[in-house]
């Protein structure tokens, strides 16, 4: 099934910066034909010689899997979620894979969108965005169908609008995935450090070795070290050493030069100047309690 609509705009509606050509959506099932027809002249393409267009346009796939292609990508598995851009003068061809998919498009064209490419916000190079399910997204192809439908006066600028908006969601939503997705990857990093450090806190690692071991360079890596504990990892270490300096003085008749080396101490005095820091107390004095 396919239902689409084709816009058409005067010179005035030009001057907006953006206006639209066509909208539609499709639902491929799992042994339709594909591309569907009835698409206008300059529209409908056959998958192995695929197409050149003259404007912009968005798509989304709600649900659905594919494969696209292009004169700057080649195979990029399109996932359920994912929205790409097409691309003036750029060729391209793309198709259902695994059972169909459903899928929204909306074309344009106009120099606010021809100074953002210009920019390198968006790219022929980078074509898909992967922002996963979104009422938001749906909601407003179908607001801008609507509109279409209505043919209302203004209804270019209110659809130039809409694809405005569009383009904002996808551009901010990807990157805030990636960003969360690095922000996981800090977090797996940082547990493993403090890991690292806990089950060497008799050994003479240092936190610059740490870093190393991860990857990552030692500036770097005390900057994320500190915003996700609220430590640097040198007090970090010296801390968990001092607990357990605490636990030595409590448990065993180790003296305290020896819990000040075993621990990794520059000295028994700069041990005992820390700790008293730390609890209050010199270590002679809790190991008397």
């Amino acid at each position: 099934m396919q239902i689409s609509k084709y816009m058409l705009a005067n010179e005035r509606d030009s001057e907006w910066g953006l206006t639209v050509t066509t909208i539609g959506y499709e639902d491929i099932g799992p042994h339709d034909s594909y591309p569907t027809k009835g698409h206008a002249d300059g529209y409908y393409f056959e998958l192995e010689r695929g197409r050149v267009l003259n404007e912009y346009q968005l798509l989304y796939n709600p649900e659905g899997e594919g494969i696209f292609n292009s004169a700057s990508v080649k195979n990029v598995h399109l996932r359920e979620g994912d929205m790409f851009l097409l691309f003036p003068g750029e060729w391209h061809s793309y198709h259902p894979i695994n059972g169909g998919w459903k899928s929204y498009w909306i074309g344009f064209k106009g120099r606010n969108m021809d100074e953002r490419v210009k920019a390198g916000f968006l790219s022929p190079s980078k074509p898909v965005y992967h922002i996963g399910f979104s009422d938001n997204i749906v909601s407003l192809y179908k607001q801008a169908y609507d509109a279409a439908l209505e043919e209302a006066a203004y209804s270019q600028q209110l659809m130039a609008g809409i694809v405005n908006h569009l383009i904002g969601m996808m551009y901010s939503l990807e990157r805030n995935i990636e960003l969360k997705t690095r922000s996981q990857v800090h977090v797996e990093m940082i547990n493993r450090a403090r890991l690292r450090i806990r089950e060497s806190l008799e050994s003479p690692l240092t936190i610059q070795q740490v870093a190393e071991e991860l990857g990552v360079s030692y500036s770097n890596f005390r900057k994320l070290f500190k915003e996700h504990t609220g430590f640097s990892p040198a007090v970090y270490q010296q801390d968990l050493r001092l607990q357990r300096a605490k636990e030595l003085l409590s448990t065993t008749d180790m003296s305290i030069k020896e819990i000040a080396y075993q621990l990794n101490f520059e000295s028994p005095d700069y041990f005992s100047a820390k700790f008293k820091v730390k609890t209050g107390r010199r270590p002679s004095e809790l190991r008397n309690l």
